[in-house]
C-alpha cells in the first residue's frame, strides 16, 4: 500500500505558490505565510526582550551587590570573569640552574658562599650599614631648663664632629693623651668611606646569592624526593611480580602504591620557597 502510495506522489503535480502579480512588482517579492511567521516571532521576541528588561529596571534593588560585578570586566560587549595573575613558580636562571647541575653542586657552591659571608661580615661588622636599624640614646635630665641648654657633645664628653659616629667615638681625654692612628686627612676618610661602601653591596649580593642557591637546592631536593619515593617502590614491585609472573598481583601493587603515596600539595612552589607536600598518614601494622 505504501509502495502504492508513493508512486501516486511521483505523478502529481507540484504545488505552485502565487507570485507578486507584474502590477506589484515594484514592492518586491510576495510574502508568504512562512515569511510571515518568521518575522512575527522575531518582532514578539524583541518585544517580550524589551518588557522583561523595563520590568527588570523598575525592580531593581539600588543596594544590590554581586562580587561579579567586581571580578568581571567586559571584553567586546561580553562579560568575561578577570582571571587572577598567576605568580611565577620558577624563574629562568632557576629552571636553567636545576636542568644543568645537580644538587651536590648546588649545595657546595651555597656553602661557599655562605663562608664569604661570614668572612666579610667578620670584617665589617655592619657598624654603618646602611639596611641597619637606627639605634636610640635616650638623656634624662631633672628641668626643662635643662633641655634647652643640653649639649650632646658635653655629655659625652667628646668633640663636636665626633657625636655623630656610632663606633670609635674617642672622649677628649684620650684625644688629649693620646695620638690619632689612621687616616685624618678628608680625602683618605672619602676614599675609605667608598671602599666600605663597595663592601657592603658585595655582602648583600652575595647575601642575595646565597637565598637562591638555597631555594633551588629545596626545590631539586622536593623533586628527588617525590621521584625517588615512587620509583624505589615501583622497581621493587616489578621485581617481585616479575617473578610470580602474575599481572593482577601486579596491578593490585600498583593501585596499593597510589594509595600509599597519595600527598596533598600544601603550598604552591613560588619563586623564592620550594612546594611543601603533606603525605597521608598511615598506621604501621
Amino acid at each position: 500500500m505504501s509502495s502504492f502510495r508513493k508512486a501516486l506522489k511521483s505523478r502529481q503535480r507540484n504545488h505552485h505558490e502565487r507570485s507578486q502579480p507584474g502590477f506589484r512588482k515594484q514592492l518586491g517579492l510576495l510574502e508568504k505565510k512562512k515569511d510571515y511567521k518568521l518575522r512575527a516571532d522575531d518582532y514578539h521576541k524583541k518585544q517580550n526582550t524589551l518588557a522583561a528588561l523595563r520590568k527588570k529596571a523598575l525592580e531593581k534593588n539600588p543596594d544590590e551587590f554581586y562580587f561579579k560585578m567586581i571580578s568581571s570586566a567586559l571584553q567586546d560587549g561580553v562579560h568575561v570573569i578577570k582571571k587572577p595573575k598567576e605568580q611565577e613558580e620558577v624563574t629562568e636562571e632557576q629552571k636553567k640552574m636545576m636542568r644543568t647541575q645537580d644538587i651536590n653542586y648546588v649545595e657546595m657552591k651555597r656553602v661557599a658562599e655562605v663562608k664569604k659571608i661570614e668572612r666579610l661580615k667578620g670584617e665589617l661588622h655592619l657598624l654603618d650599614a646602611e639596611s641597619k636599624p637606627k639605634n636610640k640614646h635616650t638623656f634624662f635630665v631633672d628641668s626643662k631648663k635643662e633641655v634647652q641648654s643640653f649639649n650632646l657633645a658635653d655629655h659625652l664628653n667628646t668633640a663636636p664632629e665626633l657625636v655623630d659616629r656610632v663606633y670609635n667615638r674617642p672622649s677628649l681625654g684620650t684625644l688629649e693623651t693620646k695620638r690619632i692612628q689612621g687616616a685624618v686627612d678628608p680625602r683618605a676618610l672619602g676614599k675609605l668611606a667608598k671602599q666600605r661602601k663597595h663592601q657592603y653591596k658585595i655582602l648583600s649580593q652575595r647575601i642575595d646569592r646565597e637565598k637562591k642557591m638555597f631555594v633551588i637546592s629545596q626545590k631539586i631536593q622536593t623533586r628527588k624526593d617525590l621521584q625517588v619515593r615512587r620509583t624505589w617502590f615501583l622497581k621493587v614491585l616489578v621485581l617481585v611480580c616479575y617473578d610470580c609472573l602474575h599481572f593482577s598481583f601486579f596491578f593490585l601493587c600498583f593501585a596499593f602504591v597510589q594509595d600509599k603515596f597519595k600527598k596533598v600539595k600544601v603550598k604552591k612552589e613560588t619563586t623564592s620557597s620550594a612546594a611543601i607536600y603533606k603525605f597521608e598518614a598511615k598506621r604501621k601494622r
